[in-house]
């Protein structure tokens, strides 16, 4: 099999300017001889149809192509590592050859989590046995599917009472403390949707709770998921790839054991949940958690008991190969920048939601390229189209391979463009780092609304919820992840509605998708033409269509909340010099950049000045990396928009100082200001560090520290 690397593993990053100024000094040199005017292969494809055109041009009848490739992909569940996933891996690199794209394959080996086997009963206070309680998910009455369970869950026996905690949130344990009921020593049932699963877990080991049950929703569906904590990747090789020979920790190695739950974990159904929490006693339902089980007014308490729960799981850790496929559409003016195009393609359940929606949208971006390559036309850069395996146990393929690659990537990779679940309902929804905001919004104006006539996305995206709303992507549940927060890459994440009641149950399936998802697979049509068309923009343009002022923008908004929020204006005041910077680099840069779109593209003189541009404009975001991470949390890098360590913070950014906020409970005002303070300056200098950087030149200026920081709530 062949391996893909990019460099060899651990290369450094190159260093860009001196090589670039050499090169440059040379060219000045050059450039007074006279024009050499000859057809040249750069000269043929500049006066090619327009990529954009050719590319939408391929859009007649794709939404049939979607559909087939969507019911092929979910004819069977094909959860990571087990046999089916094979098969589903044969179709996507037959369909990516078929494309007549070069196209390998790189295997890992992490560490995955399965259920071995689990059983709960009902017992009376005397223990004697009440009901045995299902522990299968009623939506799949044939059990064709891999039983409901908690990746990573470790095993575990508990025989104790039950306490109802509603969503498993920070305040409804809060709201159980003051009904005077602790989950100390208890088996703590919650329903599904207080964040997530990992957290509410976390939460109630954090309350000495011996095991947690979440439920599903009343349709009879049950979601499986991991619960793994700390980060993305194989729990064995934390920062480096999970590659044949590589080291691997122990499972007794404190690294490992800070990845994984302490107590026991597992979804079970509606019916069981409510089955549990009609026989508890203690105070009385809250009305609102009555709603999450569909419960009566007079039925069940919060607990504890005084019925009992025999609760028993048991895990089965095994080392599993994994596989990546990757298609390669090489560059011909840049051959050595990347634009990458990602979708995971394993599965919980049949996966026609998550994430074969976006499978198939991949094989159909992939489709087209093929066709314009064998019409003529190469990309300005490098494409690379990833199909990722094993993201459901925690982002691993995508992990790995960024892990293997860091140094390459550091280097050369433009962006990473992500769709996992491209369609789950109706409307747009998308999150991006900043600079790609404009170049997102400019690329809905050319796709035609899949659901309304005569308007476009951008007309229809416009209207829905009062206007454009990008998210900021500090969450940690899509093969983004490692591309942002830890490699430091501009990314996008695309997908057709808000969500999916069916998410990680029986009922994801084709037939969901076809009768209520995207009966004609025009969603999906949209979402390949925004996917398509965002890649040949980042591949083809001569400067890169990156937009700082809008990240500038974005922090001063960012830098107002978190003032708000501290009831100080003290914060701001200190950031707005250093943001005013990035602004005023960014302002330059859109000027060079205007100046240099209106040279001859030919010349070379030309050309290597658009190269050093571009080279600042791609090592920009690397700047907001903290080589040494997060405190505590050394994987994550990004001192932006990396996930904050607290699931439910009020933050969605500065994740430094967020973690700061959520530790500083047991500290005294003088350390909490400390703490909050240093991680204010990381973030200053960080973006410092990207105003330099767009400058070309080093930091220029030095700003001391000289306030405090209040902690008031």
């Amino acid at each position: 099999m062949r391996h893909f690397s990019l460099l060899p593993p651990g290369a450094a990053v190159r260093v860009l300017l001196p090589f670039g100024l050499l090169l440059l000094v040379s060219l000045l040199v050059l450039r007074g001889r006279p024009a050499q005017h000859h057809l040249t292969v750069t000269n043929i494809r500049s006066s090619f149809l327009d990529p954009a055109a050719l590319y939408l041009s391929l859009s007649p009848g794709a939404n049939a192509t979607i559909a087939a490739d969507l019911r092929l992909l979910t004819a069977e569940p094909h959860l990571a590592g087990t046999p089916p996933a094979a098969s589903v891996a044969a179709h996507v690199l037959a369909r990516l050859r078929a494309a007549g794209l070069r196209t390998i394959t790189r295997d890992y080996t992490p560490l995955l989590s399965y259920r071995a086997h689990a059983s709960l009963a009902l017992l009376a206070p005397d223990r004697s046995l009440l009901a045995r309680l299902s522990v299968d998910e009623p939506a799949d009455p044939h059990r064709r599917l891999v039983r409901p369970y908690h990746a990573y869950s470790p095993s575990g026996a508990a025989v104790a009472e039950a306490v109802f905690v509603n969503l498993g949130r920070e305040e409804d344990f809060r709201a159980l403390d003051r009904l005077g009921v602790p989950a100390q020593g208890r088996v703590v049932v919650a329903v599904r949707g207080g964040g997530y699963r990992g957290g509410v877990v976390a939460r109630a080991a954090a309350r000495g709770a011996v095991a947690v049950l979440i439920a599903g929703r009343a349709d009879g569906g049950v979601e499986r998921g991991t619960v793994i904590l700390g980060g993305p990747g194989d729990p064995l090789t934390p920062g480096w790839a999970a590659t044949d020979g590589a080291q691997r920790l122990g499972f007794d190695h404190d690294a490992v054991k800070r990845r994984v739950p302490t107590i026991p974990s597992m979804p079970v159904s509606a019916d069981t949940a409510s089955a549990i929490v009609r026989t508890l006693g203690g105070p009385a339902l809250p009305p609102e958690w009555r709603a999450a089980l569909n419960l009566g007014d007079d039925v069940g308490g919060v607990g504890p008991g005084p019925t009992l729960l025999n609760f028993t799981y048991q895990e089965d850790r095994k080392m599993a190969t994994v596989k990546d496929i990757f298609s390669i559409i090489k560059g011909y003016e840049e051959p050595d920048r990347y634009v990458i195009l990602g979708n995971h393609r394993d599965a919980w359940t049949y996966g026609a939601v998550d994430p074969n929606s976006g499978t198939a949208a991949l094989l159909d971006v992939a489709r087209r390229l093929g066709i314009m390559l064998q019409s003529g036309w190469t990309p300005r850069r490098t494409i690379i189209i990833c199909s990722w395996d094993a993201e459901e146990f925690g982002m691993i393929g995508s992990t790995e391979w960024v892990e293997e690659n860091l140094g390459d990537l550091h280097s050369k990779a433009v962006a990473y463009l992500n769709v996992d679940c491209a369609v789950q309902g109706m409307g747009l929804f998308a999150g991006s780092t900043p600079q790609l905001d404009k170049l997102l919004i400019d690329v809905t104006r050319q796709v035609k609304d899949p659901d309304v006539e005569g308007k476009t996305v951008h007309d229809t995206w416009s209207a829905m919820n009062g206007g454009i709303s990008i998210e900021r992507l500090a969450r940690t549940d899509s093969d983004f992840a490692p591309f942002l927060h830890h490699a430091g890459i501009p990314c996008v994440d695309l997908y057709y509605g808000k969500e999916f009641p069916g998410y990680h149950t029986a009922l994801d399936s084709y037939i969901w998708m076809e009768n209520h998802g995207d009966p004609l697979f025009l969603r999906h049509l949209a979402i390949t033409e925004i996917w398509g068309l965002l890649a040949l923009r980042l591949a083809d343009d001569l400067v890169l269509p990156f937009d700082y002022q809008t990240y500038a923008s974005q922090l001063q908004e960012h830098a107002n909340v978190f003032a708000a929020m501290m009831n100080n204006s003290q914060p701001v005041n200190f950031i707005n010099g250093f943001i005013k910077d990035l602004s005023g680099a960014a302002m330059n840069v859109q000027k060079e950049a205007k100046e240099l779109k209106q040279l001859d593209m030919h010349d070379v003189y030309g050309l290597m000045r658009r190269r050093l541009l571009n080279d600042r404009l791609l090592l920009a975001e690397r700047s907001f990396l903290q080589a040494e991470g997060l405190q505590g949390r050394a994987w994550y890098k990004h001192l932006l928009y990396s996930p904050p360590e607290d699931y439910e913070s009020e933050l969605s950014f500065f994740p430094g100082i967020a973690d700061a906020i959520s530790r500083s409970g047991n500290h005294s005002a003088k350390q909490r200001q400390v703490a909050v303070r240093q991680e204010m300056w990381r973030v200053s200098m960080a973006i410092q560090r990207a105003a330099s950087v767009l400058r070309g030149e080093f930091s220029s200026h030095d700003k001391p520290l000289s306030f405090t920081v209040s902690l008031d709530p």
